[in-house]
């Protein structure tokens, strides 16, 4: 049961994606001012956080003290959108469970506020995999994509989350146009993207299945305004998920977050794959490209959708220039620091071994 009803107003329903803020206690004042300049200008019916609000893995959040600084970095996080009087709904990423306060905790929290608007998700088994919906002609599921799984790389949903995503486009007579939103990506997500050779401009190199390919967006099935700047980190695993939506065809897209260096709509047999760049500023990101995405939903099933940015609502200026240009250049991951010393490594060592054979040389002149 959906605890707070959601309506077109005159045909239109308005939503904006805010992935990966990643969190610590001192939130950062430049996602707070990105969060409030968008929803001025915006003024969105609803907003969907897609996961990992907080750094779950940070000191900041173990023991008992972190406990308690979990909840008020959400708290942080919300009040914006209790002082303007918007709705939300939420999901969790990969790291929010990593904290002292787990998930259901978490999720308990969220309830507290007015203007969380959440469905009874007894069903699915997750807390935070539950359906809205918007006059009963649109709907909103919003997965829980767990964290690591067995065989290594992200989980993504379980089979039993699938068959939950079933038995509600099922409850209706006609399937419902929808949209999905969730953190981690599916496997699908490379199946848009182009595989390049290694030294092609904007190219970036892909780990897990796709370890040492490289790829960039193909530019034939994306926006101008659209960038990729990492590696889909999707599961190993294919269980289907997307299949699943492409059996009735009425998913319009799926929107996630994760890689918050990657914003890009591309289509994938008639269902759109997005993903929204991070909006964070105490964890990496595009620089002044750290933005929201908006969708534009007509109540005859048809939706738009384009991402504001940090640089364009609030101009140049940041809060914290050290902290700002570290995130922006950072590496992503542990994985791409490692393989970066591997070829430096390479690159030394076949240096070394020229300037041997020159030595070699030279001696025998």
């Amino acid at each position: 049961m959906q605890n707070r009803e959601l309506k077109f107003r005159n045909g239109k329903f308005k939503i904006m994606q805010i992935a990966d803020t990643q969190e610590i206690p001192s939130v950062s004042p430049d996602t707070i001012k990105l969060i409030k300049a968008a929803l001025e200008a915006e003024k969105p019916d609803l907003v969907v956080f897609t996961g990992d609000q907080i750094k779950g893995y940070s000191s900041f959040f173990l023991g008992e003290k972190g406990k308690k600084n979990v909840e008020s970095t959400l708290k942080a996080l919300i009040k914006p959108l209790e002082e303007y009087e918007i709705p939300f709904t939420m999901t969790f990423g990969n790291h929010d469970g990593e904290a002292a306060l787990k998930k259901p905790e978490q999720f308990e929290l969220y309830k507290q506020s007015p203007m969380f608007v959440y469905a009874d998700a007894a069903a699915s088994g997750d807390d935070a995999t539950f359906c809205l919906s918007i006059d009963d002609k649109f709907l909103i599921y919003l997965f829980d994509t767990h964290s690591r799984a067995e065989n290594g790389g992200y989980s993504g949903v379980h089979a039993g989350q699938i068959e939950w995503y079933r038995s509600v486009r099922d409850s209706y007579k006609a399937p419902l146009p929808s949209l999905v939103f969730q953190h981690i990506p599916t496997p699908e997500y490379f199946d848009v993207i182009k595989k390049v050779r290694r030294f092609t401009k904007g190219a970036v190199r892909a780990y897990g299945n796709h370890k040492n390919e490289f790829y960039t967006l193909d530019p034939y099935n994306s926006g101008l305004r659209d960038f990729m700047k990492e590696s889909p980190a999707a599961p190993f695993e294919n269980i289907g998920q997307v299949d699943a939506f492409l059996e009735k065809g009425e998913v319009l897209g799926l929107y996630v977050g994760h890689d918050h260096i990657n914003s890009f709509v591309s289509n994938y047999k008639g269902i759109d794959l997005g993903y929204t760049q991070g909006a964070g500023f105490n964890v990496y990101g595009p620089g002044l490209d750290r933005g929201v995405r908006i969708f534009n939903i007509e109540e005859s099933g048809r939706y738009e959708t384009k991402t504001v940015t940090f640089g364009e609502l609030c101009g140049k200026k940041v809060e914290n220039k050290a902290k700002f240009a570290l995130y922006t250049y950072a590496p992503t991951s542990v994985s791409q620091v490692t393989t970066a010393v591997k070829e430096i490594a390479i690159v030394a060592g076949a240096a070394a071994g020229i300037a041997g054979i020159i030595k070699l040389i030279r001696k025998k002149r």
